[in-house]
């Protein structure tokens, strides 16, 4: 396969990245990406993720766009208003880049469905905001040997890991979280959350995705980036592998 004149104007800044190529431009066209949410974290890394060229996006969203989202969910506009999400996404994406084919899925992803709407995915992407779904789709992306990449967003903080759970020395979702914790869900309709800040989270969770496939700089996974905004503060802390772990120890 090779690239059309077209996509080498469309990718010349990432092709003339040595960690890149055209032979990386090509992964990229060829892959699937399941996005898990396509809110505050999913639709600036659905922008960039079709920016970048993947191929394939599957978007998994059983919400509606409501005039409280558009604070922060950059991927849609006021004439969204009442239309799924993922139908939006998919105009919004043929928008910005013809070349990448979407997949839609609206319906609220779980333990029943989460290991059908990800096959055949290459990288997983869970931006959503309920903790259940959150171990839901961590389970099938681990099940399936999926790297997964987590991101999340309360208030001006946020967290990303990416998680490779079948290799021997690195972590799974339930490594870091625990065995099934117990835990208030609480709500950015609750707490509040700044804008910017999920734009933040979702670029560099696209960031992680692109590595996954192009396979460049040092392996992030087993470690956990926080960001905090308050404090000015990005930090990373390492996680090892839970040998109690019941998914993956």
């Amino acid at each position: 396969m090779t690239l059309s004149d077209a996509e080498l104007d469309r990718y010349a800044r990432h092709i003339v990245l040595k960690e890149v190529g055209g032979a990386g431009q090509l992964r990229l066209r060829q892959a699937s990406v399941a996005v898990i949410g396509a809110g505050g974290i999913g639709s600036p890394a659905i922008q960039y993720l079709a920016a970048a060229g993947i191929g394939r996006l599957i978007v998994i969203d059983d919400d509606a766009v409501d005039l409280s989202n558009l604070q922060r969910q950059t991927l849609f506009g006021t004439d969204d208003i009442g239309q799924p999400k993922v139908a939006a996404t998919a105009i919004a994406v043929s928008r910005l880049n013809p070349n990448v084919s979407v997949e839609t899925h609206s319906v609220r992803i779980d333990r029943t469905n989460a290991a059908e709407l990800i096959a055949g995915a290459d990288v997983v992407l869970d931006g959503c905001d309920n903790f259940a779904t959150r171990l839901a789709v961590a389970n099938a992306a681990l099940a399936a040997r999926i790297p997964l990449v987590s991101a999340a967003v309360g208030q001006f903080e946020g967290q990303l890991g990416v998680f490779r759970g079948w290799e021997a020395d690195k972590p799974c979702y339930r490594c870091f979280v625990g065995s099934d914790p117990d835990r208030d869900e609480v709500s950015c309709a609750e707490q509040g959350v700044l804008g910017a800040m999920t734009g933040v989270m979702g670029s560099l969770a696209a960031l992680e995705v692109v590595r996954a496939i192009v396979d460049f700089g040092d392996d992030s996974a087993g470690r956990i980036l926080l960001a905090d905004a308050l404090a000015f503060r990005f930090r990373t802390i390492t996680l090892p592998k839970d040998p109690g772990c019941t998914s993956c120890g």
